[in-house]
């Protein structure tokens, strides 16, 4: 549902807020006002074409937001969050659209493409006019509604459940068969690789170990002199560290007897003296051991280079190595035992397609019949609203063309079933049905839309729906019955309505005006709230012109009936001699 609309320097509209309510909206005012200009707004905030002819002159952009609630689980929220567009029940569409005819979307703030914004407006509202293109003549959205009409959506779930584990296991057999083609290549491939790291079976954490002795064994000679000195400096050497540190000790000791408070230092020196004497002979045995061997300098350079070659094709570490050569025994096995599992794969399909074919033709059934009663409540409500000679069909067919899955009776099966639909209206009498978007007349295309929406009131997707001048060309008692029709519609969802009929006006819950006013050579468009009193006048002028006389607004009163119970009866003006 629309809750708010805010448009800044469109065409005629310098700013514009308006706050709509459920149900009913209906917007009227005099011809060249700018009523479509709203729907304008509300085509352009919801993915429609930009164009620089819509900045107001003189003004560098144009805005248009919008701030709709959304349903718990609707589609719109689901795409919200699949696009990763924080939303809490509602969210504000913002476009904007420069001098020069670049545009920016955003939806709660945050920057989104145009195509984003087309396909949540979709979700959002449906626009039927004389000259915008609406979801429902989209033949993609035609199933939805019939299984919707239907109450097949159960039907269509366990299918599409069905499908969608064909599809793994088809997606799986491609995979082993395109793998079992060139098996006998792969598996060499493989082969060649696990012997090669066999070969060398490195260890985990081996590269480290073995740079590390490459260092020492390349520079023995200087890490042997390097400990045997520090050695002979801290224990065996004359004036040695530890020695001096020993006499320091005792004489701090035989201070102690006069002062105990030093007695703490003499025994911290007598464990630094202990420590240091534990380095120096881990010095002594580390220099003992460090040797120079270039045969073991060889054998551990080469180790490195063979590891070091293994680790830039699968590494780069030891751990990733391994777990590659983990991944390659475990695909030997599979292509080992490719043969059994084509065989298990091709039961599998069997199995699944027969359920997805049972499936598949019981819910094309059931969407034929559906079909039936659907046209016939069209067709119904076509009557009503003058068009007593239209013929309705909503054909139900098989689908055709490629697929990835397997074909059902040589139809395509997808995760909807096997049926294309399309509704087709022959708008009079002695013509062929024809697509919806086909229709030649303007009026006679409104009216078609008008008619599946009502019927599809408690169904569609959309939370508002839009009506610009679907009245056009008809009136009287067609015009009354095109109104509630679009009330009736306002009972299941938001209706937003420009007309220039007093009989679909006075239906209206809300009842907003446009008017033009000229200030500084400058002409500007403004929509408001209209009060019962001047609800009346309103639909006074709709029904009697320029002179509205107290006949004229008395008819007004009871058209509007309950909706002008606040509007006072006004005494006509006496007329001058």
């Amino acid at each position: 549902m629309l809750r708010q609309l805010s448009v800044r320097n469109l065409v005629l509209i310098e700013a514009l807020d308006l706050e709509l309510g459920a149900g009913f909206n209906v917007v009227t005012g005099e011809t060249g006002a700018g009523k479509s200009m709203v729907v304008d707004a509300l085509s352009l905030v919801l993915g429609g074409r930009a164009s620089p002819e819509l900045v107001r002159a003189g003004s560098k952009e144009a805005e248009v937001e919008a701030l709709f609630d959304l349903e718990k689980g609707s589609r719109a929220a689901s795409l919200l969050e699949e696009w990763g567009v924080p939303q809490d029940g509602e969210v504000v569409v913002r476009r904007v659209v420069a001098q020069e005819g670049r545009s920016r979307a955003y939806l709660n703030g945050r920057l989104v493409t145009a195509a984003q914004l087309a396909e949540l407006g979709g979700e959002l509202a449906d626009i039927a006019s004389q000259h915008e293109s609406v979801r429902l003549t989209d033949a993609a959205t035609h199933l939805e509604y019939l299984d919707a009409f239907g109450g097949l959506s159960e039907k269509r779930l366990a299918l599409t459940e069905k499908v969608d584990s064909l599809a793994a296991v088809v997606a799986e057999r491609a995979r082993v068969l395109e793998a079992e083609k060139h098996r006998l290549e792969r598996e060499e491939f493989l082969t060649f690789q696990l012997r090669e790291i066999d070969d060398l079976n490195p260890q985990e954490g081996e590269e480290r170990d073995l740079e590390a002795e490459r260092s020492r064994l390349r520079h023995a000679d200087k890490l042997g002199h390097a400990s045997r000195h520090t050695c002979d400096r801290l224990y065996d050497g004359d004036e040695a560290v530890c020695d001096a540190l020993g006499r320091l000790a005792a004489e701090l000791d035989r201070a102690a007897e006069l002062d105990p408070s030093l007695a703490g230092h003499a025994r911290t020196l007598d464990e630094a003296r202990s420590q240091l004497v534990d380095v120096a002979r881990s010095l002594s045995a580390y220099a003992s051991s460090v040797e120079a061997d270039p045969a073991r300098l060889a054998e551990v350079d080469d180790r490195l280079f063979r590891l070091q070659k293994l680790l830039r094709r699968h590494g780069p570490t030891t751990a990733e190595l391994l777990g590659h050569r983990r991944a390659i025994a475990a695909e030997l096995e599979g292509l080992a035992h490719a043969g059994e599992r084509l065989e298990e794969l091709e039961t599998q399909q069997k199995a699944i397609l027969a359920g997805c074919t049972t499936l598949a033709r019981q819910l094309s059934r059931s969407r034929r019949e559906t079909a039936e009663a659907l046209a016939d409540a069209v067709a119904r409500e076509l009557h009503a609203l003058g068009m007593g000679r239209a013929r309705v069909v909503v054909s139900v067919g098989e689908t055709a063309g490629p697929s990835d899955l397997p074909l059902v009776d040589g139809a395509r099966l997808s995760r909807s079933g096997i049926d294309r639909v399309e509704f087709l209206i022959a708008p009079n009498a002695g013509e062929e049905p024809r697509a919806l978007r086909k229709i030649a007349s303007g009026g006679e295309l409104s009216r078609a839309l008008l008619a599946i929406k009502k019927v599809l009131a408690e169904k569609g997707p959309a939370g508002l729906y839009v009506f610009d001048e679907v009245d056009a060309g008809v009136g009287g008692a067609i015009a009354e019955v095109i109104g509630r029709s679009m009330a009736t519609i306002a009972d299941h969802r938001q209706v937003f309505c420009i007309t220039h009929l007093a009989q679909i006006a006075a239906l209206g819950a809300r009842h907003y005006v446009v008017d033009k006013s000229e200030n500084g050579g400058r002409t500007k468009s403004r929509l408001r709230l209209l009060t019962p009193d001047e609800r009346v006048e309103e639909v006074a002028r709709m029904m009697g012109g320029t002179t509205i006389g107290e006949g004229t607004r008395q008819a007004a009163r009871e058209m509007l009936g309950p909706r002008a119970a606040s509007a006072p009866l006004k005494k006509a003006k006496a007329k001058k001699p």
